[in-house]
């Protein structure tokens, strides 16, 4: 079985929520599901799954300025801020840890709610607690 785990983390790179879909799911599906939950922020890392011009207006609709690079077959090239950018790496360091236990790492849990309680407790105890 085959997930995607996407998650919305605060500028500390603690995971705030999560969502999973299917392995063959773009990602924006995750983005449009996430949306409504976003916090009040300024900026909005994400990687080149997340660039789509709605979802770039429906962060500005919100007053978050979206720092995503353009996709490489995007015809007009999309500015986005560099230096902010490198602080993506945050996130990854979270799903790194995340990997960190065992269960989530090898996927033990073969239906997808219990895998993401499995992910959500180990992010309230490895974050939160």
């Amino acid at each position: 079985m085959n997930t995607k785990l996407h998650a919305v983390t605060d500028a500390n790179g603690r995971p705030i929520s999560l969502f999973m879909t299917a392995g063959q799911v773009s990602d924006y599906t995750g983005a449009a599901a996430l949306l409504d939950s976003l916090p009040k922020a300024q900026w909005l890392l994400g990687d080149r799954g997340y660039d789509a011009d709605w979802f770039r207006d429906a962060l500005e609709a919100k007053g978050i300025t979206p720092c995503i690079p353009g996709r490489k077959s995007r015809t007009v090239p999309v500015r986005y801020d560099k230096r902010r950018y490198k602080s993506r790496n945050r996130i990854e360091i979270m799903f790194g840890r995340l990997k960190d236990w065992r269960r989530v790492a090898t996927r033990y849990d073969r239906c997808p709610t219990v895998f993401l309680s499995a992910i959500a407790l180990a992010a309230t105890v490895l974050f939160w607690l």
